[in-house]
Order: structure tokens, then sequence, then C-alpha cells
């Protein structure tokens, strides 16, 4: 007769399985961030002249607003406390309501703003800009044989562990599985939740959507709106994954021979995948994560859990970034012609926030722009693949007499 386990060793024993197999490895950056001498400061223009940046540094205000005085944000050597964070950001805010000129803007960075950028070998590193967006989607409250994919909340057997609460190497980690009733194991994989039934009686469906493809990308998206035949829109946003690693199937389709990487674009794997229907559920299941939603009060929100405002929010890596902080992007948006494609891609630089993150988003040379939702935001986040320059900016919170 075999020795009974007890409980909690057998938890614990499934949480060393959960932290070997399901988390994933941290690179490692040779990048720094370091502060900029204003000699070397970017030249300094916003394109959409200053509309909606109010929103976005409103947005960071807030989320500084929530922390002690104690808390810190690193900025490479330098430290600024959350409330100088929020007071320099009012200040910016305050500054840039009267719509300065460029030469005003130059003159206000240079007395009031210290510059970072993440260097490597001294120089600043080039960023390769992505984006993404909001998609739409028809839906119904009812699965139907035209409404036939669910879009999942959060499972019931679902747990998040923090893995800081037990002593070891994974002390900063957390770790997602199933609690199975005497130990937690790795959640189930995106081929076993569409091949079998095994949310039928742990996940409850928001709504039923019509297109897989599009209901794809919104697990990579991360947030959508689902609308009904009565004309009414749910909004959804990312509650939590099923823990299993993100796999790029744009790289996949690459490495197959299937899309050529000048080509690949969110556009291209939609076209691929519409005329090769047979391969479509393999391509998905090379992607083993899953996201599960929630539905939306408001807008939609970022990791930080602030909205998120088109074309000045941005997902970095907020492991080595700081969260909320200014930023000043140079890079290429599209220009689109009179079919709703690309026609060129054109210059532009403007003030971001750093509002989110995502699991793509690895190391100091990747950015994904929120784009909105809308035709032009889906095409901008489809094709955008361009490098460019990122910079970090700290306001001097005014001085009172």
């Amino acid at each position: 007769m075999k020795p009974k386990i007890p409980e909690m060793i057998r938890i614990l024993l499934g949480l060393i399985v959960l932290a070997v197999f399901s988390l994933p490895v941290q690179p490692v950056f040779s990048a720094q961030m370091v502060s900029i001498e204003p000699e070397h400061y970017p030249e300094l223009s916003d394109d959409l002249v200053y509309d909606g940046l109010c929103r976005a540094i409103d947005a960071s205000i807030s989320y500084y607003e929530k922390f002690p005085v104690s808390r810190v944000f690193k900025f490479g050597r330098d430290k600024y406390s959350a409330v100088d964070m929020a007071a320099g950001m009012r200040r910016f805010k305050k500054f840039i309501e009267s719509k300065p000129s460029q030469a005003e803007l130059k003159a206000f960075v240079k007395k009031n703003v210290r510059v970072y950028a993440f260097a490597d070998q001294e120089r600043p590193v080039r960023v390769l800009f992505t984006g993404y967006y909001e998609p739409l989607l028809a839906g119904s409250v009812r699965k139907s044989e035209k409404y036939s994919y669910p879009v999942y909340s959060r499972p019931r057997d679902l747990v998040r562990i923090k893995l800081s609460a037990f002593d070891g190497q994974c002390a900063k980690n957390t770790a997602i599985g199933r609690y199975t009733g005497d130990s937690v194991v790795p959640y189930y994989d995106r081929r076993s939740i569409e091949t079998t039934d095994v949310l039928a009686l742990r996940a409850v469906p928001i709504a039923w959507v019509a297109d897989p493809v599009k209901r794809f990308f919104l697990h990579v998206q991360g947030s959508g709106r689902i609308i009904f035949k009565s004309a009414k829109t749910c909004r959804v946003e990312y509650d939590i994954t099923n823990g299993r690693p993100y796999r790029s199937i744009g790289k996949y389709l690459i490495d197959q021979g299937k899309i050529g990487r000048q080509e690949m674009s969110m556009q291209a794997i939609r076209t691929y995948i519409r005329k090769h229907p047979d391969e479509m559920r393999e391509i998905f299941f090379y992607n083993p994560r899953y996201v599960f939603f929630r539905v939306a009060k408001g807008g939609p929100s970022g990791s930080l859990g602030v909205g998120l405002t088109p074309g000045r929010s941005v997902a970095l890596d907020q492991a080595i970034s700081p969260s909320g902080a200014l930023l000043f992007v140079s890079t290429k948006k599209p220009v689109c012609d009179d079919s709703g494609g690309v026609d060129h891609w054109k210059p532009f630089s403007r003030f971001m926030c750093s509002h989110d993150t995502g699991s793509a988003i690895n190391g100091p040379k990747r950015a994904d722009i929120f784009w909105g939702s809308g035709d032009y935001a889906e095409i901008a986040a489809g094709y955008m693949k361009h490098r460019g320059d990122l910079y970090f900016m700290v306001i001097e919170p005014e001085q009172t007499k």
C-alpha cells in the first residue's frame, strides 16, 4: 500500500512543475537605460498637434496616484517618486494645453525635462514598432449554426499563484494553472480547449461569434467589441490566459514557407487562412496560449489598469521599462489608398505614454502602438513593422515658492 502524500506537498509539487514548464525564461538584454545629454535630445514635434495627449497624460496621472509616497520609478540610475511623476505629468499637461510652438516646446524640454533611452554600446537602440487595435466582431448571446465560436470568460478552476509567497528561485514569478483538488497542474492548451468539451462546465461564454479568424485575432489583440443583431455592442477585454507560452503564427507561416517575411502582416495571415481553410486549426494550434475575457465597463484599458488612448498609448516590456512614463516616439505611419490598402509610409513623431504590455513585447527593442478601432486602426496595426526611436521623458515638478 502506497503512503499518502499530504495535500500541501502535492500542491507544492504542482507549483514546482508549473514553475519549470509553464513560465517563460526571461532573456538577458545588453541594452541599459541611460540619461541623454541636452545637446543630444531628439528634434521634438507632435504630428497630432497634441490632440488626445491630455487624455493619455491623465491616464498616467491616475496610475501614479494609486501609489504611496514611498513608491519609486527607476530611469537608469535615477529614481523618481510616484508623487513627482504625477506632478511632472500635470505640469506638462498644463504646458501643452496652450498648443505650444515647436520652438516653445524645445525650450521647455531643454529647461525642465530629463530624457532617457535604452542604449547599447553608448548608442540609443533602434526600436521595432508594431501596432494593435480593437477589432469588431459579429456575435450572439446564444450559440447557433452561424454563431458557433465562444468567447469565454475566466474558467472556474483556473488559478493564478503568486510564487513570491514561497521561497526559492521562482520568488518573483507568478504561475497560472488548474487546481485539481489536491494539486495544481498546467491549464489546458488551445488544442485541448478547441477540440474537446473541457470548458463545458468550467467557463461561461460571454458571447458566440461567427468568424473563427476574427476570434483568434481578438485573442491576439486582447480586447474588442462584439456587435449583436439588436445593434447592441458588448466590449470585452483581456482577463487572464491559460498560462501557456505565446507563439506567433506569423513566424510559423514564415518558417513553413507559406508567407514571405517581407509580405508578412495580419492581413496576409487572414488571406492565407481564408484560401486554405483546411489548415486553419493547425495554424491556430501552433499558439497554445488561450485568452479569457471579461465584459469591459468602459473603453479599452491596458495592463496598468488605465484607459488606452488611440495613437498615444504604447505597450512596452514593463519588466524593464518604467510604467506610465511619458514617451517621445518617431517612426512611420501608413497613408492609405482609395482601396483601403497602404499607399506609402510617412515619417511621424509624437508624444505617447507607456500604458500596456504584451506577450510578444520583450526587451528594449520592441514597442506596440495602440491605434484604436476602425479601418485605419486595423490597417496600421496589421501592417506596421518599422524601426524608429523611443525616448523616456521625466518632467521636473513645478517649483512652489
